[in-house]
């Protein structure tokens, strides 16, 4: 971990907003309350992401039953816990705790079954789980799990007093705490001070988004507020992005790079063709998800 003050990316053109996207409160698991940012309308503009939920409660009630076992193939998970304690398991022998400030990496592959449980009874849990699509050649690797506890994860301070928390991808020489191929994912955790701007570069053709969590930043002067996800454009031209924070502001920065594939999902199955997710139903009903593990 790097708490040195850094400077900040220099980005010539900014992208601009193309879209402001207001999630939808719903509900998932055994009745965990949460707001679905993105969802199956938006996974062929931002490709390769999948879904991205934001979660935040302080009331048991909304998160206390957390998700018991389920199945994913196909694609691959980001957890990120900004606050409380959630234990996961899966038929594969894996076992985490993830605490504050930490995350987990798990690759669904060709079949897992996992469980997402609070190991809390009261107080503040809050974070985000993003889904990212596999290339069609490897949905069907074997499962893997990961997690990574806060102190592991790289952070910096610019000089400007921007603090960074780089989980996958890089950022002004840091490198996450994830690298992944083929989908190439950036995911930064940026906490902007008012008044500052933070300077991101971006490779052409990545898609990119970021979602405000607390606080209010705005590109190019127009304003995304609290629980407001903004879609980046694709301006060719645009070297990065420029955020400006209009009071102390917590946002998440996301972009990777578009598999241009087929995507077909069925509740936790995405796939390529309607035929192979109807081998992972049959799969899964048959039991053959535990032999893959």
């Amino acid at each position: 971990m790097n708490t040195e003050a850094v400077k900040t990316d220099v980005v010539q053109h900014s992208r601009a907003i193309e879209q402001l996207v207001v999630g939808h409160a719903t509900s998932d698991g055994a009745g965990v309350k949460l707001t679905r940012v993105l969802g199956q309308a938006l996974q062929q503009r931002l490709d390769p992401f999948l879904m991205l939920d934001a979660f935040g409660s302080d009331k048991p009630n909304d998160y206390i039953a957390g998700f018991p076992n389920h199945p994913h193939r196909g694609f691959e998970t980001l957890t990120y816990l900004i606050a409380g304690r959630m234990r996961h398991s899966d038929n594969a022998g894996h076992q985490g705790l993830l605490e504050t400030g930490g995350i987990q990496w798990m690759t669904a592959g060709r079949g897992i079954i996992h469980s997402e449980m609070p190991e809390q009874k009261d107080g503040l849990l809050e974070g985000f789980q993003l889904w990212i699509n596999l290339p069609a050649a490897e949905k069907m690797q074997s499962a893997g799990y990961k997690d990574v506890q806060s102190e592991q994860i790289p952070e910096f301070v610019t000089a400007d007093g921007v603090k960074v928390r780089v989980i996958a991808g890089s950022s002004l020489g840091a490198a996450g705490a994830i690298q992944r191929p083929d989908t190439e994912p950036l995911f930064l955790d940026v906490h902007v001070p008012a008044g500052v701007s933070f300077s991101q570069s971006l490779p052409v053709g990545h898609n990119a988004f970021f979602y405000v969590y607390h606080g209010e930043a705005a590109v190019a002067e127009r304003s995304v507020s609290a629980q407001r996800m903004a879609v980046l454009n694709n301006d060719a031209s645009a070297d990065g992005v420029i955020l400006q924070a209009k009071q102390d502001s917590r946002l998440i920065l996301v972009a990777g790079a578009p598999l241009r594939e087929p995507i077909v999902q069925h509740g936790p199955f995405v796939m390529n063709t309607r035929e192979q997710i109807e081998q992972a139903i049959d799969d899964y009903q048959a039991g053959r998800f535990n032999a893959a593990a």
